[in-house]
């Protein structure tokens, strides 16, 4: 009888837990990637306050990326189709790893193509790392066949954060689309 008590108790307990099941990866307690001071593709300056209000996606990559860069872009276009009008309370962005080649026309003719309302981020090469080091973002530069041919190995993920500018998933690559709009309408309900 005792211990049908505590298993009663346990399950009740258990069913009170009033944390969203997020399909990424809940990172709400992490203590880094907070803000980042960037230009925008259009040439506008802006940090994680300018976003305050909706969802924000930022993904880590480079336009000549062959693979991941653009699988990411396109399951994040994905998932903004199946969110609706939800949509326009999300704000993807794209901050360059390779601010060598990435320049601000050659981001506003990528970036764009994907979503219009999807940004991308730019800085020159000490402020694109200090960026990536606060993000725990790995990049490194690997060699081509010319010198201006190098890809860059970087890291695949995506940090989301609430409308109030708070951190709290990661996205693994490749995640599906129906994952990541699952989680921005909990995030976009305040949850």
């Amino acid at each position: 009888m005792l211990r049908l008590l505590f298993l009663t108790l346990a399950l009740l307990l258990a069913g009170c837990d009033s944390r969203p099941q997020f399909g990424n990866t809940d990172i709400s307690e992490a203590d880094y990637a907070r803000d980042f001071a960037l230009t925008d593709h259009t040439g506008k300056p802006r940090t994680m306050a300018d976003f305050r209000g909706k969802a924000v996606v930022i993904f880590f990559g480079y336009t000549q990326c062959p693979d991941v860069c653009p699988t990411t872009m396109t399951g994040m276009t994905e998932a903004m189709k199946l969110l609706g009008e939800g949509a326009t309370k999300v704000q993807v962005l794209f901050v360059t790893v390779d601010p060598e080649r990435d320049t601000q026309q050659l981001l506003a003719q990528y970036v764009p193509v994907f979503h219009p309302s999807f940004l991308g981020l730019y800085a020159d090469p000490q402020t694109i790392a200090k960026t990536a080091q606060a993000f725990r973002v790995f990049y490194k530069k690997q060699p081509g066949s010319t010198p201006t041919t190098y890809t860059v190995d970087h890291t695949a993920g995506s940090y989301v954060y609430d409308p109030q500018g708070r951190l709290r998933l990661y996205i693994k690559h490749g995640e599906k689309p129906e994952v990541i709009a699952k989680d921005l309408k909990l995030l976009i309900a305040g949850k």
